[in-house]
């Protein structure tokens, strides 16, 4: 358990809301699943999200659903903060008939650049109301948030494709989506130019709204369980290789929250002066008025082989220093400190307030020997003046932590 405990704490500016870092004092906060608007204070429309990185710049691709299910737009919108938004154009437009006409489906659009060739390339699922078809589409602009002109639509390989995305890995693109058919998740290698499958990468077990990013030699996929609109505890795999041998797969989010009642859609760095962050990208589907599915973004924490997200109703992001920082509104930087594998509180043992006591794990009871703020001095204090102590200034591997009086120490 101490272990454990240690590299929690060791994580605490991205998943407690422990207090704020002062580089963020001014920022303002993303608020998931909440109306978010745009500069002219239109609701955003932009679901099965992407968002691409052009330099300084955030570009965030996605569905219009004024309308319902059927296809009115691909909209792209323009931020440098992650927070303030902009629309730019409707990128792809409902055409007169085929793939883009009336009643069709069009859903999880994302984009990739392709260096070699200077076009941005999107790919999307493309289908007919009742989802028989099971199609992936391309489009391509030379310009990331111009119009795009349409491209055409096959089945990768001759294989469903349903929910999808892209994974730019250095020059190589990768297509995955849900195989229905063959209850299969696939990833398709794409052709030099990005606008075709040129072979089958790998086969995984059946998960739809995938996601990959790659964190130092990890390669990480998120898929969601098949349950319609309906949340779910999405699952995460590793590979040290695309081709090569996944994980087994497990959940990333707290157990119960349905993925903080979201479902995947896409995995964002975020790299700055001080290094990199990962948001979490979701959507929250309303199927009765899709219109008013919200965004669920949330900071994904990524470590060797293991990812978790916490459920948090604020935080802050800063795209110049590519840090993340949680926000507790109408607090002084006091929170629990909830264990992300257990789902349970960081505890004073028996609800002692003696130096010496120990630190456990218990059922989160909103007791105050659960109750721990982030002071300015950077101590973990419980009861107002015991502090999260490692006795006799320890190092050793296995130490028991306890509580002490808040005297300053390096411990």
């Amino acid at each position: 358990m101490t272990r454990a405990l240690l590299t929690l704490l060791s994580a605490l500016a991205l998943t407690v809301g422990l207090g704020q870092l002062p580089a963020f004092a001014a920022a303002q906060p993303v608020t998931p699943g909440t109306i978010w608007t745009d500069s002219s204070g239109s609701a955003i429309q932009a679901h099965g999200e992407g968002v691409l990185q052009v330099g300084g710049t955030y570009y965030w691709f996605g569905e219009d659903k004024t309308g319902g299910s059927a296809f009115q737009n691909v909209n792209c919108y323009s931020s440098t903060d992650l927070r303030h938004w902009t629309f730019v154009n409707h990128v792809l437009t409902r055409q007169s008939s085929g793939d883009l006409g009336p009643n069709r489906v069009v859903e999880r659009p994302h984009v990739v650049w392709n260096a070699s060739t200077s076009t941005y390339v999107m790919w999307m699922h493309i289908d007919s109301s009742s989802y028989g078809e099971r199609k992936a589409g391309v489009a391509t602009s030379g310009s990331v948030c111009g119009t795009y002109t349409y491209r055409g639509s096959s089945k990768p390989l001759g294989n469903d494709s349903l929910d999808d995305n892209l994974f730019l890995d250095g020059t190589t693109a990768y297509f995955m989506s849900e195989d229905r058919t063959h209850a299969k998740l696939q990833i398709y290698k794409l052709s030099p130019d990005y606008l075709s499958v040129a072979s089958l990468a790998n086969t995984l077990p059946q998960y739809e709204a995938p996601a990959m990013v790659k964190a130092g030699g990890t390669y990480f996929l998120f898929g969601s369980h098949l349950t319609g609109w309906s949340t779910n505890d999405n699952q995460y795999a590793t590979a040290s290789s695309i081709t090569g041998a996944w994980s087994s797969w497990r959940s990333f989010a707290p157990s119960g929250t349905n993925t903080c009642n979201s479902q995947t859609t896409s995995i964002l760095p975020v790299t700055g002066s001080s290094g990199t962050s990962y948001l979490f990208l979701g959507d929250r589907w309303n199927s009765g008025t899709l219109s008013d599915s919200r965004y669920v973004w949330e900071p994904l924490t990524l470590s060797g082989t293991s990812a978790s997200i916490s459920c948090h109703s604020e935080w802050t992001v800063d795209t110049s220093t590519g840090s993340v920082a949680v926000v507790n509104p109408g607090t002084t930087g006091t929170s629990v400190i909830r264990g992300v594998q257990s789902n349970r509180c960081m505890d004073v043992k028996n609800a002692s307030t003696g130096s010496g006591a120990a630190i456990d794990l218990y059922d989160c009871n909103g007791g105050g020997n659960q109750s721990w703020t982030l002071n300015s001095a950077r101590e973990l204090v419980v009861y107002g003046n015991m502090c999260l102590d490692v006795p006799n200034q320890s190092t050793a591997p296995g130490t028991k932590l306890e509580i002490c009086t808040c005297n300053g120490g390096g411990n």
